[in-house]
């Protein structure tokens, strides 16, 4: 069980096994944010406390933040349907980090992975 947390411990997240790769994503909004996404169904992420939703562009996307603390969380999509999400790996154990291999994603051009 891989666990993670904003700063203030309000908003808790469970998964049930540790990433093996982790994206680094240049758009406009995730360099600002400088998260590490992990990706997983909906259906194995526990996510606990009370959170506030950003949405920008097209609308598809819902980022979370901590209503107490701020940090960012998660994205989930608008569209529940959709079966994927993720979760910001920089909120769980460092260790958890250094085992994945980060990607690097460009989503601010070309939308393809650089590596």
């Amino acid at each position: 069980m891989i666990e993670a947390s904003c700063h203030c411990g309000a908003v808790n997240l469970k998964i049930g096994r540790a990433p093996q790769d982790l994206t680094d994503c240049n758009c406009s909004l995730c360099r600002r944010y400088g998260a590490l996404w992990a990706y997983y169904s909906p259906k194995e992420v526990e996510v606990s406390g009370q959170t506030d939703i950003y949405m920008w562009g097209r609308r598809n996307i819902e980022f979370h933040r901590c209503k107490q603390c701020g940090c960012l969380t998660h994205w989930s999509p608008a569209d529940k349907s959709y079966d994927r999400m993720a979760i910001n790996a920089r909120l769980a154990a460092p260790q958890i980090v250094a085992a994945a291999r980060t990607r690097h994603f460009d989503g601010a051009e070309s939308l393809k992975m650089l590596d």
